[in-house]
């Protein structure tokens, strides 16, 4: 042999198992070569003792597979009957049990079943099965919750319990049972306490949340359909308060109804306005406006218009002039008072309610006059101020007062009032002024007018009464106005009319007193 067909040195290696020396043997030996330690028979019946062993555990394995599969089965099918372990049903405990235990259960529950009621004071009523001729009746119900029921699921019972609520079929007297309910104490209880719903407050600096409050005014509706699942499914104690028994206030703390009640209504006493009248001022700030929002009761922020109203009402009592008497100095250092009269200061006070609400609304912050549907000059001392016409109706004279001083007067003649036609007293406004006017009295059938009087000027300040020159007066002052007086106006010389119509203007406002 060659060098390369020589055998190969062995070379000494740890042994472990006889299959791995095996191994080494045939590696470092030719195919030519005899192994000298290499026993035929004893390697045969290793292998036979090996198969044998490997058989054996298939076959453990097998049967006790088989075995689980068995008893798996054999409870998927008794859980097509019955059902799962650890089964509550309507609070009752049925592991393992079929319908016709479950049945034959709730059917000898029928005699002397009583259902007892909770308050929420811990007082305690009960409804007997004989006043209401209760009985147990099959129904279907319990076949739908075995039927919801997966059989091959049933190792699942061991890790979750099934409590089922089943309406599993009864009879009573319906109207002994609404009879019965109308007589118990906790409906006919006269000392109840409403529920109310948790509402925004005012704690003098903001709007916070004020807890809802739980009466124990029983819902009878509610209470009835309670009592009827619990009747329905054989329970025996009902707790009114756990099952909403009582009348439930409609919002609480963390409704976001009531949340948004709140942000809106701190947003609106934000709001502050300066009412002017000069010199004076009124202010209206939060805590006003507090106390006129309010929420009904879907949590809508509303404004108590009659609270509004009426305070808009006291700054008109309080700073309005218009129509109201006023103690007034006449150009002869007389003081006399004048009623009567549309001049003066006059809130409209529909309008304002409108602009204050808007403002409220919006938070703003704002200094303004009221809205007004009249207007004078002052609110100090008299509304007119120091420029006005003065009009004696006693003495029959008018005076033109410009800043306090004299600036023109003549002598007049007013309405007739052996006619019906006296001047009015009063305050009141020059509406117009205009030139080459025909003044006409009232209109007749034939389309002509009762009297018709040319001017050359007309300064009307109440309705159809105004002044102007009368050329066909012969004489002015007097008593001239008992005889020969106007239809109401005040009728001057043409060069006085003349005169004053240049000096005064619309608004200026007219005093005529007696």
């Amino acid at each position: 042999m060659s060098d390369s067909n020589k055998k190969r040195k062995r070379v000494s290696k740890p042994k472990n198992t006889i299959a791995e020396e095996e191994k080494e043997l045939v590696f470092l030996y030719d195919d030519d070569d005899v192994n000298p330690n290499y026993d035929k028979k004893a390697d045969e019946e290793r292998k036979t003792k090996k198969g044998k062993a490997k058989k054996t555990a298939a076959i453990v394995f097998a049967a006790v597979v088989g075995v689980i599969l068995v008893v798996y089965l054999g409870f998927a099918l008794f859980f097509h009957s019955h059902f799962y372990f650890y089964t509550k049903i309507n609070g009752n405990n049925f592991s393992a049990k079929s319908i016709e235990d479950v049945e034959k259960y709730m059917s000898s529950q029928v005699e002397g079943y009583k259902l007892t009621l909770i308050g929420n004071d811990n007082t305690t009523e009960t409804i007997a099965g004989s006043e209401i001729s209760l009985k147990y009746k099959k129904s279907n119900g319990l076949s739908k919750a075995l039927k919801a029921q997966n059989p091959f699921l049933w190792p699942k019972a061991f890790f979750e319990k099934e409590n089922l609520q089943v309406e599993v079929g009864v009879e009573y007297d319906k109207e002994a049972l609404t009879t019965k309910i109308a007589s118990l104490k906790s409906v006919t209880n006269e000392n109840t306490t409403e529920s109310a719903s948790a509402t925004p407050v005012f704690d003098g600096n903001e709007f916070v949340i004020q807890k809802e409050v739980y009466g124990n005014k029983v819902d009878v509706e509610a209470l009835t359909k309670a009592i009827e699942e619990h009747l329905n499914g054989f329970v025996d104690t009902l707790n009114l308060e756990e099952e909403k028994c009582y009348i439930q206030p409609k919002y609480v703390s963390d409704s976001q109804e009531v949340a948004d009640a709140r942000d809106k209504m701190n947003q609106y006493i934000k709001a502050s306005i300066t009412y002017d009248f000069s010199p004076y001022t009124e202010v209206v700030d939060k805590a006003m406006i507090s106390g006129w929002l309010t929420v009904d009761e879907n949590m809508q922020v509303t404004f108590q218009k009659e609270k509004v109203k009426e305070y808009i009402k006291e700054l008109a009592n309080k700073y309005d002039t218009s129509g109201k008497p006023r103690s007034f100095v006449t150009a002869n250092g007389n003081t006399v008072e004048v009623r009567n009269g549309v001049y003066g200061w006059k809130i409209n006070q529909d309008k304002e309610y409108e602009k204050l609400v808007a403002n409220i609304e919006a938070g703003e912050t704002v200094t303004r006059e009221p809205e007004y549907s009249r207007r004078a000059v002052s609110h100090e001392g008299n509304d007119f101020g120091n420029t006005y016409v003065e009009i004696d109706l006693t003495n029959q004279h008018l005076w033109f007062i410009k800043d306090g001083q004299k600036i023109m007067e003549s002598d007049i003649v007013t309405g007739n009032p052996n006619k019906g036609n006296a001047t009015p007293q009063g305050v009141y406004t020059l509406t117009y002024k205009t030139k080459n006017a025909v003044l006409r009295g009232p209109k007749q059938a034939d389309g002509s007018y009762e009297w018709e009087s040319p001017v050359s000027y007309w300064m009307p300040f109440n309705g159809g009464i105004g002044m102007h020159d009368a050329t066909w007066q012969s004489a002015f002052g007097g008593s001239r106005y008992q005889t020969h007086g106007s239809h109401g106006c005040v009728n001057m010389p043409l060069e006085k009319a003349k005169e004053i119509y240049g000096y005064i203007d619309a608004g200026t406002p007219v005093i005529c007193h007696y």
